[in-house]
């Protein structure tokens, strides 16, 4: 593989979809860059929504049964969740693409053997990570507070860029951009 798998991680309600959404945009003419669609346990949201993913929604079953069948280059379960990364990135880094996926820490260790890795880490203070996460009405206060307290370490030897979105979502956004433009490849 020449290319490299970018993960895009980071706390509960630190924005990385809605600065995914603002750089796929800026980046959508240069074939270099290939962002995934995770595939999730989870019905479609309506677009505009605060902290709306564009994803595939798939209900339990259709999920293993794509993940039996071999349609997941990585899959985790977190959340009450069932989400995967499609196996066809394997031919995207093949081809030299940068592919930009938003994963779990949890499963960084595991993309870290299998691919070419580099991680950019969405960073927000936790009062600012408390009312986005409240501002979805997905998860109940107990909920969010158990997303807060939670805390994965990145694996080592894996390399981080840190991207802080405290301020404005064009300004996280214009962040993350240029993060993704100074990795090498």
């Amino acid at each position: 593989m020449s290319g490299w798998l970018v993960t895009v991680v980071g706390p509960s309600g630190a924005g990385k979809d809605t600065l995914l959404a603002g750089v796929r945009h800026a980046l959508r003419d240069d074939a270099r860059f290939v962002f995934v669609r995770r595939a999730i346990t989870r019905p479609a949201e309506p677009a505009g929504q605060g902290g709306a993913e564009d994803h595939v929604p798939m209900t339990e079953a259709e999920f293993l049964q794509a993940r039996d069948a071999g349609s997941f280059a990585m899959h985790w379960f977190a959340h009450g969740l069932h989400y995967g990364i499609p196996a066809t990135i394997r031919s995207e880094l093949d081809a030299g693409r940068t592919v930009i996926a938003n994963l779990s820490r949890g499963v960084l260790a595991e993309a870290h053997e299998h691919f070419p890795l580099k991680v950019i880490s969405i960073t927000a203070p936790a009062a600012i990570l408390a009312a986005r996460l409240a501002g979805r009405g997905r998860e109940s206060a107990e909920d969010i507070a158990a997303r807060l307290a939670r805390s994965v370490a990145l694996p080592p030897g894996v390399d981080v860029v840190e991207v802080p979105n405290d301020t404005t979502p064009e300004e996280g956004a214009a962040r993350l951009l240029a993060a993704l433009r100074s990795l090498p490849g």
